[in-house]
């Protein structure tokens, strides 16, 4: 049989297992601190509904509501996963696509021709691309600005330090503000989980730095969905790190966190938030993703657990210790969603008020859900350092008659207040705006500061000294 055959039979086998059918009410009920968990079922073949990849057609582009208005900062793009606001206002595209993976179970080789349906599979640049945005937003200025990475993920600057999270290490470049271009060679900072050659399911690691640029925390998720790879496998995974700059020292900052990612400080509690993926294949309801805040020494369930103490009976040996610690999560996004991006709004920001205080959520979208759920950005509103309300949705149009023209990834907000967008699928970073404009927005409100960090960090004024109606900002230094 020839391959091509032998995949499409696995797939079409797959697809026709997709019988099982989510529940719109209880998906809606999946959203906020309290949600509905329904029985967990068992499956012999897990459902899975795959929504196969098309692409965006000269002048369409995802919806927005009537308060916003959207555009393409960049297309053409290699696999685009994160992006990263330089204090200067050059942007970061991480394009990057996971490693080479072992076949150890069969699951493996189903998985593989699934999601290369779905357009997980497009070749990843493995590099970092500049854009450095002119007036209005569009792309003024593009530039390789580091190649030859092995997919890359997570992007930090502390002082002239830039910090890149690999599938495999955690490297460290030097940067002087305008750069276009290192070409200087990387120093390892540590190994992360995922040597080259061997199991890395979850191969995304994210990064963040402290406020105050001493430690860095990396995001590891787990090698498995509950254990069947067994337990030397997750060694340091399923967990937030925490990296000491100066030493390299490491710790585990928190545990149980099956897939974390875009890790984020809460502008009021100052606070680490985090999205994370949770378990499959106990049912298309089952279990919903979630963001939360982040204890030191937290521990949040996975394996054992889902959503506190929730017990999951597929993995051997049970652990009622370390259920009895799981922490529930904060707030639920719904089942299956694949939320893997997180930026909170920028203080000053130029977005309508309705946005202002909160957190932006990038939900990559299902693989095993009937209907699909995630393809979209939502907007999940906060007070008083918490979430307050039902989510929102921000960007939406990914999906289109049964196909995936993107996949929203990586967020973050740009130097004016922007919302930036990585489109895996659609190889494009979106940029959202408020359709009112910056001239009249941002005349109520002060302008976002953006800050190097470290000790001798310098910040400046987010908008600069030439938005309109702003008059002369001087830039301010932190000493």
């Amino acid at each position: 049989m020839k391959t091509t055959t032998l995949f499409s039979l696995i797939a079409s086998t797959c697809l026709l297992a997709a019988c099982d059918h989510g529940d719109p009410a209880v998906q809606a009920a999946q959203q906020g601190p309290g949600p509905t968990l329904p029985a967990l079922k068992n499956y012999l073949l897990p459902p899975m509904k795959v929504s196969p990849a098309g692409s965006w057609k000269q002048g369409e582009s995802p919806v927005v509501p009537a308060s916003l208005k959207i555009s393409a900062l960049a297309t053409g793009l290699m696999h685009p996963r994160f992006v990263y606001a330089l204090p200067n206002g050059d942007i970061l595209v991480v394009e990057s696509n996971g490693p080479k993976q072992p076949k150890m179970r069969p699951k493996d080789v189903i998985m593989g021709p699934i999601k290369a349906y779905g357009g997980s599979a497009q070749k990843g640049g493995n590099r970092i691309t500049l854009i450095r945005p002119a007036s209005g937003g569009a792309a003024a200025q593009r530039t390789i600005f580091l190649d030859h990475l092995k997919s890359p993920f997570g992007v930090a600057l502390v002082g002239n330090d830039l910090y890149v999270a690999n599938a495999d290490s955690l490297m460290r470049y030097p940067y002087t503000e305008g750069d276009t271009k290192i070409t200087a060679a990387g120093t390892k900072v540590i190994d992360l989980p995922g040597a080259e050659g061997a199991l890395n399911h979850h191969w995304t690691k994210s990064l963040l730095a402290s406020p105050d640029g001493t430690k860095l925390y990396v995001g590891v998720g787990s090698n498995s969905n509950i254990t069947e790879n067994g337990m030397e496998a997750e060694m340091n995974r399923a967990d937030i790190l925490e990296v000491d700059r100066a030493s390299g020292a490491t710790r585990i900052f928190a545990s149980g966190l099956r897939n974390p990612n875009s890790m984020q400080w809460e502008p009021h509690s100052k606070a680490m938030w985090v999205v994370v993926n949770e378990r499959d294949e106990i049912g298309p309801d089952l279990v919903p993703d979630y963001l939360t805040s982040v204890r030191d020494g937290g521990f949040y369930g996975w394996p054992y657990s889902y959503y506190g103490q929730h017990v999951d009976p597929r993995v051997m040996p049970q652990r009622p210790d370390l259920v009895a610690k799981a922490i529930v999560p904060d707030y639920a996004l719904g089942s299956h969603v694949a939320s893997l991006g997180l930026v909170f709004n920028t203080p000053g920001s130029t977005m309508p008020p309705s946005f202002r205080e909160g957190a932006f959520v990038g939900e990559h979208g299902s693989w095993d859900r009937s209907p699909p759920s995630g393809y979209k950005v939502v907007f999940v509103p906060f007070h008083d350092g918490k979430p307050s309300g039902k989510p929102v949705d921000v960007v939406t149009g990914f999906l289109a008659n049964g196909h995936a023209k993107g996949r929203p990834v990586g967020l973050a907000m740009d130097r004016s207040g922007a919302l930036l967008v990585a489109d895996d699928v659609g190889n494009t970073v979106w940029r959202v705006s408020a359709a009112g404009g910056l001239e009249v927005l941002t005349k109520a409100r002060p302008p976002a500061f953006f800050c190097r960090l470290g000790p001798d960090r310098v910040c400046r004024s987010g908008l600069g000294s030439t938005a309109t109606g702003l008059g002369s900002i001087p830039d301010l230094s932190l000493r």
